[in-house]
């Protein structure tokens, strides 16, 4: 991958935060008027709203009319190849059982990155994950910090076990919410406690602000958690993938500050293979 430019990165950075908060204002607008299931994907739970299909089409399009070289790749829709070496991560609802029960959280996420973001060599350079129900702009850069509503993010020095507070998630496949839940049982007698949020980019922004002390998920796809991450490691956070790798994946994502990393990555990681996960 060659160097891509201050000038780039920042640029790209404020695009992605552009449209991010524009599409988010979007999605609220249309969740306002009333939603339905237009379909199921992969488990009757995993379901796909018309408004993240309009929401990703209206980021797909102001993307295309901005930087025509770049790759698309959403949850949506098929992936745009990339000519100019940069690809955009988008999830255009990441949480939509909360969206289409009304809850909070769930967010507009986008990632911009360097590579080819379906395999292993490809860098996150900018991301935003915004809010859709409160507006709050989660963002980061490449070497320049996180930040929310211009606001310095950094992730809890909490390092003490019992007193640490996990975030997580569950892929939609009953069968594998129950191997699971197993490996939450072990955790749930190590550390203060879990919260489930429902929305992946949003627990890494948690974890960027402080909010929670940990997160980790096994069955992400890239739009999941490229932005959310960033923002995580741009806050001081140590993103990890199974066995230590410093590229997270579908596999395994785990993120904390360092002394936690290092206490319950390996935990977690044996209680997965336990489970055959």
């Amino acid at each position: 991958m060659q160097p891509v430019s201050e000038a780039l990165i920042g640029e790209v950075h404020d695009l992605a935060v552009t449209i991010g908060t524009r599409a988010a204002e979007i999605a609220r607008s249309r969740r306002a008027g009333g939603i339905e299931v237009a379909y199921s994907k992969s488990a009757i739970a995993d379901i796909v709203t018309d408004a993240d299909r309009e929401t990703e089409q209206f980021v797909r399009h102001a993307l295309a009319e901005a930087r025509p070289d770049d790759g698309f790749l959403g949850e949506e829709f098929d992936a745009v190849p990339s000519a100019s070496g940069l690809t955009w991560v988008v999830d255009p609802i990441d949480g939509t059982v909360n969206y289409l029960y009304g809850l909070d959280p769930c967010a507009v996420s986008i990632a911009v990155v360097e590579g080819d973001p379906t395999g292993t060599q490809w860098r996150a350079i900018a991301g935003v994950v915004v809010n859709i129900f409160s507006g709050r702009v989660y963002s980061a850069a490449v070497g320049r910090g996180a930040w929310a509503d211009g606001d310095r993010l950094a992730v809890a020095t909490t390092t003490s076990l019992p007193v640490t507070l996990v975030a997580t998630g569950f892929q939609y496949a009953p069968e594998v919410r129950v191997r699971q839940a197993r490996v939450l049982a072990n955790l749930l007698g190590t550390v203060r406690d879990i919260r489930r949020f429902g929305a992946a980019a949003i627990d890494l922004c948690l974890l960027a602000e402080g909010k929670v002390d940990l997160f980790y998920e096994i069955g992400l796809k890239p739009w999941d958690f490229m932005a959310g991450a960033l923002i995580a490691q741009e806050a001081g956070a140590i993103v990890r993938g199974r066995g230590g790798s410093t590229r997270p994946s579908g596999e395994l994502l785990i993120a904390a500050n360092s002394t936690l990393i290092d206490q319950l990555q390996p935990m977690i990681e044996g209680w997965v293979r336990a489970e055959d996960l």
